[in-house]
């Protein structure tokens, strides 16, 4: 084993021995909490979201003040998050010579319990009421520091008539001004802040020591759980007094955000100061006394409200938000974003640029720590891929993450083209998208010098990242001030110019060679033929029908009883062998085949292929290919016994040995009602292997690439043919791009239907009928021409049950609604071939049984070869 794979063995079943041993420690111990000497405590109804609970929850709070006079006006003093009631520390006692101090700690924070129904500060407002209505209090002045400024205006929108005055003390307020200015975005960052903290909490062996952590699951969750859009509202609604006090150094809650505060309140009072965020701490009397002053005239009557405020702030509180108002990030959500923008580089470089530049287009960021935040992420990805490559070799691709993102192929084309151009490659690659991670490990593979991969890969990346961040950032200005005008399309327009940018970064350098002009020519036969559309798109009307169907006949999988005889009618993850084994009756129809279980080790099973070669007398090549595959999935024609044994040894399921079969390859579909005595040729398909032929002058890529045919399949035949992509072929010369007959693998297909004969149907009826239990499904078959083939005279290679399709309709001849039309036809019969088999008591597979099947096929197929 290698010894850094072994390392991480021993490291991983360490930890999780620690994190048991953690996870046990923490739901065992009975510590008691410690309490403050002067806390006091409540039990209120807990509270999620409007609901008043039956359970009740802990509530600690501080009282400070005289207490002999019951009509002393009551201050209520909210912290922010983290923190608790410990923020006010140097505050208290100033005010608690002029007032009654309640000071609490939230639900969630400090002494008051930890695990609550929801973490919201609507939901504390909900607490601090119940708090007030057990102490007898009818009203306060309020005050909120930081997160407590948006419980402060819960709690006036909930009990406006129990709210004296209210106090924003760097508090938080409307959404625009909080990190991102998007609520969406904003409750994205919340949410992978909370998982992150979850995790470490959850994840990690910290045997209590995280569970009471300052910046823990409770402060994640209180801005996870609360939504600051109706603020805004809160704030244009408030009519009595307000004192906004702000530091204008504040690193978390912009001074803007105080200013915007002050212009939809017109009554309220903004005190600027230059301390920062945390004013409380640094400077606790002389905010006390700020607030003393303004209490007082609130309580004499001095302190405006809306309805005496200044008429010309009152008709700037009218006017709607200007977005161009929106400041450029600073402080932690400055680094917060650039954070963001970073790890984002290692889903996709490009479409972070792009969004990188938005920002910059926006005001948010400016265009020197976008780009360098683009650049970090770019930097430590890519660096990654390269060393990736030269610690583990070509052993990294089989595993997660990279087996997602790059392929072997990729990787040993990228290798040829790093060994043809040498280290230039790694600048070029920057500009073609799809290319660069291949590259990167094919660089590390190949042990290129780290000085050399890191001087190209730098100046790519020097060149890339701003010229991609400043392109998006002058083409998003004046979109962006489009979206302001129309905001009811400003996401789809922002998506759509995402997709714009993307699209002309991969397109607009292809456009300036011949090679790349050419594979755009095959992207846009790929996009309007139907053939070539993806699965998911051109079967999803199929699917819907087969729906439809199963209701109708009253069993969504009727139709796995077409095939009795073959397991869920051929539904998937079908036996090859046990189906071959199903024609013995019909002599020699298949040719000479063994099954090699994946049991047996490679050389036992090399050693097999060689005795059945031996006792049926044959001569390589041979097929190689899974005993369960779908649409030619690992299969192989190998012409050597270096390639068989090189395939049975990395091969990990049941491989069926085949002989080889040349002449012409076609597909017949075959149907039969079980109660008529014939069944009929549904459908017949001629598959033509794609070959180029030579001038002398032009090398295979280029013949490929210059077929109007098969530029549609490039990518495929490329692959094929990647050792003689570069030969210049001789004129004349007829080079043939693949071997198997599957669509999916790059064959041509045609509508052969008018082939059939009468000799031809009475072959295929022989064979049909020699197989017990089937009576739905294709055969692909091979005969030395055209004509042995209408006479009868055929090898069957593979026959595939129900989910088998009419091939045929792959003839560029047929529409897609000609396909269609045909496909419905043949799940029609298939339907009805089911339902007479149920009448004779064949029952169909259930669905948690084809669940399992799938489940096994996934299983088995992500290692075809």
């Amino acid at each position: 084993m290698h010894p850094v794979r072994k390392a991480a063995r021993v490291f991983g079943a360490t930890y999780l021995v620690l994190v048991a041993a953690s996870f046990a420690v923490r739901h065992l111990r009975h510590a008691q909490p410690s309490f403050d000497p002067g806390d006091s405590f409540a039990q209120l109804p807990a509270v999620d979201g409007d609901r008043i609970l039956d359970r009740t929850i802990r509530l600690a709070y501080e009282r400070a003040g005289p207490t002999e006079n019951p009509r002393q006006p009551v201050v209520v003093l909210l912290h922010g998050s983290p923190g608790g009631k410990h923020d006010f520390a140097t505050v208290v006692p100033a005010l608690a010579q002029h007032y009654r101090v309640i000071v609490p700690d939230l639900p969630g924070f400090g002494d008051s319990e930890r695990e609550i129904p929801d973490y919201s500060f609507r939901a504390h407002a909900r607490y601090v009421l119940e708090l007030l209505d057990s102490l007898g209090v009818e009203d306060a002045h309020v005050v909120g520091f930081s997160m407590g400024g948006g419980v402060a205006l819960s709690l006036a929108d909930l009990a406006p008539r129990r709210v004296r005055s209210i106090t924003m003390l760097s508090a938080i307020g409307v959404q625009e001004m909080e990190l991102l200015g998007d609520a969406t975005l904003n409750h994205a960052l919340h949410g992978a802040q909370l998982a992150g903290l979850w995790g470490l909490r959850e994840l990690t062996p910290h045997f209590g020591f995280l569970d009471d952590a300052v910046l823990g699951v409770p402060y994640a969750r209180n801005f996870y759980d609360s939504d600051q859009r109706p603020l805004r509202g809160i704030l244009s609604r408030w009519t009595g007094p307000m004192l906004i006090v702000h530091g204008r150094h504040d690193p978390l809650v912009p001074i803007q955000a105080a200013r915007e505060h002050a212009r939809i309140v017109p009554q309220g009072e903004l005190v600027v100061t230059d301390k920062s965020h945390f004013m409380v701490f640094q400077d606790g009397p002389a905010v006390a006394s700020t607030l003393v002053g303004f209490f007082e005239r609130v309580d004499r009557g001095d302190a405006t409200i809306r309805s005496h405020a200044n008429p010309v702030r009152v008709a700037a509180s009218l006017v709607p938000f200007d977005p161009r108002a929106l400041p450029k990030l600073s402080g932690l959500p400055w680094l917060l974003v650039l954070a963001f923008v970073a790890v984002a580089t290692f889903t996709s470089e490009d479409l972070t640029c792009v969004g990188a530049g938005l920002l910059v287009a926006s005001g948010r960021l400016g265009f020197m720590s976008a780009t360098a935040a683009c650049l970090v992420g770019i930097v430590v990805g890519d660096l990654n891929a390269f060393l990736a490559g030269r610690v583990f070799g070509r052993a990294v691709l089989a595993r997660a993450p990279m087996k997602w993102i790059v392929t072997e192929t990729q990787v040993q084309r990228a290798s040829a083209w790093f060994r043809e151009r040498g280290p230039v490659v790694i600048l070029t690659s920057r500009f073609l998208p799809g290319t660069r991670v291949a590259t990167f490990i094919a660089a590390g593979v190949l042990h290129t010098p780290f000085v050399t991969f890191a001087l190209w890969f730098g100046i790519a990346a020097l060149l890339w990242t701003p010229l991609l961040v400043g392109i998006s950032a002058l083409v998003g200005a004046p979109i962006l001030d489009v979206f302001r005008r129309f905001e009811l399309w400003a996401i789809p327009a922002a998506v759509a110019t995402t997709i714009a940018v993307l699209i002309a970064l991969r397109v607009i350098p292809k456009l300036f060679s011949w090679t790349g002009r050419r594979l755009l020519v095959g992207t846009w036969k790929r996009t309007v033929r139907w053939e070539y559309w993806p699965p998911f798109v051109f079967y999803a009307p199929v699917a819907f029908y087969v729906l439809w169907l199963g209701i109708r006949n009253r069993g969504l999988t009727l139709f796995t009883a077409a095939n009795p005889g073959i397991e869920a009618g051929g539904f998937i993850n079908e036996s090859k062998a046990a189906i071959l084994g199903g024609l013995a009756a019909a002599g020699d129809a298949a040719p000479p085949w063994r099954l090699l279980p994946a049991a047996l080790s490679p050389a036992v099973r090399g050693e097999t292929v060689r005795r059945f070669v031996a006792d049926h007398a044959l001569a390589l090549p041979i097929v190689l290919k899974p005993d369960a595959g779908q649409r030619g999935s690992g299969v192989v024609v190998a012409r050597s016994w270096d390639a068989v044994d090189s395939y049975l040894a990395r091969a990990r399921y049941d491989v069926l040995a085949q002989a080889y079969v040349p002449g012409e390859e076609f597909g017949v579909f075959y149907a039969r009602i079980p109660t008529e005595e014939r069944g009929r040729i549904f459908a017949i398909t001629v598959k033509t292997m794609p070959v180029v032929v030579g001038d002398g002058s032009r090398t295979l890529d280029e013949l490929i690439l210059a077929d109007p045919r098969a530029v549609a399949m490039a990518a495929i035949y490329r692959a094929e043919q990647e050792a003689r992509l570069h030969e210049v072929v001789p004129a004349g010369a007829r080079v043939q791009l693949v071997e198997l007959g599957t669509h999916c693998r790059g064959a041509y297909f045609g509508d052969g239907t008018p082939l059939s004969t009468p000799e031809l149907s009475a072959e295929i009826e022989r064979v049909s009928r020699s197989f017990p239990g089937f009576f739905f499904g294709r055969y692909d078959v091979r005969s030395a021409t055209l004509s042995d083939f209408r006479r009868g005279v055929f090898k069957v290679i593979e026959l595939n049950g129900v989910t088998s399709e009419a091939t045929s309709i792959y003839d560029p001849a047929h529409g897609v609604m000609d396909a269609y039309r045909t496909l419905f036809a043949q799940w029609r019969l298939a339907f009805a071939i089911g339902a007479e088999n149920r009448e004779r008591g064949v029952a169909p597979a259930s669905l948690p049984a084809l669940a399992k099947l799938i489940g096994r096929y996934r299983a088995t197929s992500g290692g075809h070869l």
